[in-house]
């Protein structure tokens, strides 16, 4: 036992000094307060919207919003939860069954969700209530988003 101490130590010394290595975790690295911050590329954006737009991370949102439904059913929480709460899984329903929308989401304690923002077409303004309604807790759905005129 007085042999596996120090080793035991030893070894969380020396894990602990590999673990520090990693220079772009420090501060060292980080930019300075009276820096600008650096405004990303095109191809950065463009390739990050393909990435929140992509089959993957719709499945990921819907698989987010059924594990929420399940936790909230064991702990008994099924309709009464926190307008917060509501309004996140609301937005993460439609962001990933409404690709490209411009879509805020605010909701109240009795369960009235408002939808506000622009869409691409008539049908996913359409989508928006059944979406929203798909949520366990909410009880109405205010639809004031608009239809965005095409761009030239």
């Amino acid at each position: 036992m007085q042999k596996l101490t120090p080793f035991l130590i030893s070894c969380l010394f020396v894990f602990g000094v590999a673990a520090c290595q990693d220079t772009a975790k420090t501060t060292v690295s980080a930019p300075a307060p009276e820096e600008a911050p650096q405004v990303p590329s095109t191809q950065t954006t463009q390739a990050a919207k393909e990435d929140a737009q992509s089959e993957v991370r719709r499945r990921q949102l819907n698989a987010d919003i059924r594990a929420r439904e399940e936790r909230n059913n064991l702990t008994g929480g099924d309709t009464n939860r926190a307008a917060s709460d509501l309004a996140s899984q609301v937005r993460s329903k439609l962001e990933a069954n409404i690709p490209n929308g411009q879509l805020t989401v605010d909701a109240a304690d009795d369960g009235t969700v408002t939808v506000a923002g622009t869409v691409n077409n008539q049908d996913q303004l359409a989508k928006i209530e059944p979406l929203s309604k798909e949520i366990k807790g909410v009880t109405n759905v205010v639809v004031k988003a608009v239809v965005a005129p095409p761009q030239s």
